[in-house]
């Protein structure tokens, strides 16, 4: 074992934030990336593309990396999983901040597509990858990659909007929005082909992911078959009911997203006046403090 090297730093969170000039760079914030003189020639290719930071990871050094995924990559998703060729680190001083990054919303897209109805938030999201959501939305079809939903929730999303069929009584095709309740549990075991919205939820919190607000967009599935379902009995098709509601739960999933967003911006407008409220309080504390003297 090398000389100064802490196990125990295996177990310290990463920090939440790391400074780059005047402002402070974290999950979600918006970068060009201006890669060191005599770097590797990847690096030097990469120079003057945009990213967004994906996260933020400390050494056994104490040396600071910053993962970012590339603005108009069409294999983000793959970044954003962690996986080699889409997701680059840089020092910090090799990046640029840009204008601040407005809310970053996911919407998700589960289930599994060989089980007839269950494929319903998969249809969704692949309907939704052709429409304009507004910046900073991230549409993803997770199937069933229960380890990627979690590692995405970890990636500091200011929303999630979770898209699945979930029986909960009603007539096949009824369509809902549930807020669920994020318990403080621990979270049961998540196989990694396997994808429980509920465990996933909790795993991500256990794992230290900080989730604002979450939405699950669901649709009553005509039937929910068992996952060991035999090869001859899968289905690829949406049953009847289903289909047809997919073209109303693009249009709901939109609306879940635009109404996330202006909550969002009436939250942080409030935070904004709280804020200049206190610094002015200081100000006449400080005031009042001067005159005494």
């Amino acid at each position: 074992m090398s000389r100064g090297c802490r196990w125990d730093a295996l177990d310290a969170p990463p920090p939440a934030s790391v400074r780059c000039g005047a402002v402070e760079l974290r999950a979600g914030s918006r970068v060009r990336l201006r890669p060191a003189a005599g770097g590797d020639p990847l690096g030097r290719e990469l120079a003057g593309r945009t990213a967004v930071v994906e996260a933020i990871d400390q050494d056994l050094e104490g040396a600071v990396h910053v993962a970012v995924v590339l603005d108009g990559d069409p294999g983000r998703d793959l970044g954003r999983a962690r996986m080699p060729g889409h997701r680059f680190y840089f020092a910090p001083d090799e990046l640029e901040p840009l204008a601040a990054p407005g809310p970053r919303l996911l919407v998700a897209g589960l289930g599994n597509v060989f089980l007839g109805d269950d494929g319903f938030g998969v249809e969704v999201v692949r309907r939704l990858a052709g429409r304009d959501l507004g910046p900073g939305v991230d549409v993803v079809d997770f199937g069933i990659r229960g380890l990627d939903l979690v590692h995405a929730l970890e990636s500091g999303y200011d929303a999630v909007v979770l898209v699945d069929a979930a029986p909960r009584g009603a007539p096949p095709g009824t369509l809902h929005v549930v807020e669920p309740e994020l318990g403080e549990t621990a979270p049961a075991p998540l196989l990694g082909h396997a994808l429980d919205p509920a465990r996933a939820l909790a795993l991500a919190r256990a794992l230290g992911a900080r989730l604002g607000p979450v939405r699950v967009v669901g649709c009553e599935p005509a039937r929910t078959p068992p996952p060991d379902l035999p090869p001859e009995a899968m289905s690829m098709e949406l049953g009847a009911a289903v289909r047809a509601a997919v073209p109303a739960a693009v249009d709901l999933v939109a609306a879940v997203v635009d109404e996330l967003r202006a909550a969002i911006a009436r939250r942080d407008s409030a935070r904004d006046e709280e804020d200049a409220t206190c610094s002015d309080a200081g100000s006449e504390g400080s005031s009042d403090t001067a005159t005494r003297r």
